[in-house]
């Protein structure tokens, strides 16, 4: 009996730490039990366990996408404009372009760490390895290492262990899906800037800061300049 009571009391707090609002109930299949859990689900998209299942596996995967992508979006930028290195076009969506150049693509502007010239041996070199980091993921397996699991591998994968403790590693989870969540808007944004303005984030930014009464979104919403 006491069991059970623990069992409730355990429930009834992790469904009202899931809650996005003390004014709304999340649905019964919200539990809290996954990280980034606040029990909104407005459409029902999760209603069935394995689109559930499905959706959450995207989702991590796309925030760890978009956290690297906004990163090496505006670090090239800063580096550009603190002088630190120089990379002959330091805009994202403009960067690329320079592997059709003569000189070719140095990454990071450093000739010695990456120097690309050929896309299709970039696109072929993409292609292989991702292929077979995608199959161990889905595996749960690679080389050497068995029963890992698809979204949180550690072992080989986490060389700093930080999954060691249970609680560290819980907490990590939702830090994660937080910032991922965070970075995926900004990426999202980091596109509309480049379509209405044709330029980078971090120079939309000192824009901003300059004049930021002429340079904002409502300023800008009615000229709308496509590249």
């Amino acid at each position: 009996m006491a069991s059970m009571m623990m069992k409730t009391n355990v429930s009834v707090a992790t469904k009202a730490a899931s809650r996005v609002s003390p004014f709304s109930n999340p649905p019964d299949y919200l539990t809290g039990e996954f990280p980034g859990d606040y029990g909104w689900d407005t459409a029902g998209l999760s209603a069935d366990p394995e689109t559930f299942k499905r959706f959450r596996e995207t989702e991590v995967i796309h925030a760890r996408w978009a956290l690297l992508g906004t990163l090496g979006c505006v670090t090239p930028e800063i580096l550009e404009r603190t002088g630190a290195s120089s990379f002959g076009e330091a805009v994202w969506f403009k960067a690329g372009s320079q592997i059709f150049a003569e000189g070719g693509l140095d990454y990071l502007g450093n000739a010695s760490l990456i120097h690309a010239q050929s896309i299709i041996a970039i696109l072929a070199f993409q292609v292989v390895v991702m292929s077979q980091a995608e199959s161990f993921r889905a595996a749960g397996e690679a080389p050497g290492v068995e029963g890992l699991d698809s979204l949180y591998p550690g072992g080989p994968f986490d060389p700093l262990n930080l999954a060691d403790d249970p609680d560290t590693f819980a907490e990590l989870k939702v830090k994660e899906i937080k910032n991922g969540r965070l970075a995926m808007f900004s990426m999202f944004g980091f596109y509309v800037q480049a379509i209405v303005t044709g330029k980078g984030p971090i120079e939309n930014w000192a824009d901003h800061i300059e004049d930021p009464f002429v340079n904002n979104g409502f300023a800008i919403a009615t000229k709308f300049t496509p590249l």
